[in-house]
Order: C-alpha cells, then structure tokens, then sequence
C-alpha cells in the first residue's frame, strides 16, 4: 500500500489545519491508522490513532482536545483536522497503517508509512 499525506503548510498560532492521508494499491479498511510527527534530529513520535471502523481513537496528551482524528473507508483516506496549533506542533507529519486493526501507540506496530507533509507554526 502506499500513502500519500497532504495538507500541511505554513500557519499562525491559533489557526487551525486539516491534513489528509489517502492510500493507493490496496485498501486499508481492516487496519487501524495513525499519525506521528517528527523533528529534525528527534525520533518520530506518535500523535494520534483510529481503528479500522473508527470505533476508538488515542491520542497523545498535548494534542488531546485540538487534535482529531478521523476516516473516510469509502475514499480509503484518514483525517487529522488540527485546531489551536502552537509552535511547538511544528514538524513533519507522517501517516501510517498499522499491522492489526486496533489503534495503537506503538511504533513498531506500523507497517506502511506515507513521504510526510510538513507544518510549520509561527509564533
């Protein structure tokens, strides 16, 4: 399967972003899908995550109540609507099918990975 993540830009503190992951080559309607972000000399961290049908979703902490997370099967495409952004949400956003259906934090858990798509917030 491959992905590709959009959506990311260059926005205020406050605003608000939609980015979006869509998945070509096979369907990804039995597998949970995440996010996680990643700066520059950091190992990439984990933001938020859906099961198969959307049933549950997990998020990290900081991105709680801003953050998220939803899917479209139909359009085999996730979501990551992003309200209140602050500078420190800045860094590359990657998309990610997970092995099992079930949303998960874990990294290792992850099979498919998108290019990412960069935010960047200014204070």
């Amino acid at each position: 399967v491959q992905l590709q993540a959009s959506g990311g830009g260059l926005v205020q503190t406050g605003d608000a972003l939609r980015l979006s992951c869509a998945a070509s080559g096979r369907t990804f309607s039995n597998n949970a899908v995440g996010w996680f972000r990643q700066t520059p000399g950091k190992e990439r961290f984990f933001v938020a995550s859906i099961s198969w049908r959307g049933q549950t979703t997990t998020y990290e902490d900081s991105v709680k109540g801003r953050f998220t997370i939803s899917r479209d099967n139909a359009k085999n495409t996730v979501y990551l609507q992003m309200n209140s952004l602050k500078p420190e949400d800045s860094a590359v956003y990657y998309c990610a099918v997970a092995k099992g259906s079930w949303a998960t934090m874990d990294v290792q858990e992850y099979r498919y990975w998108g290019q990412g798509t960069q935010v960047t917030v200014s204070s």
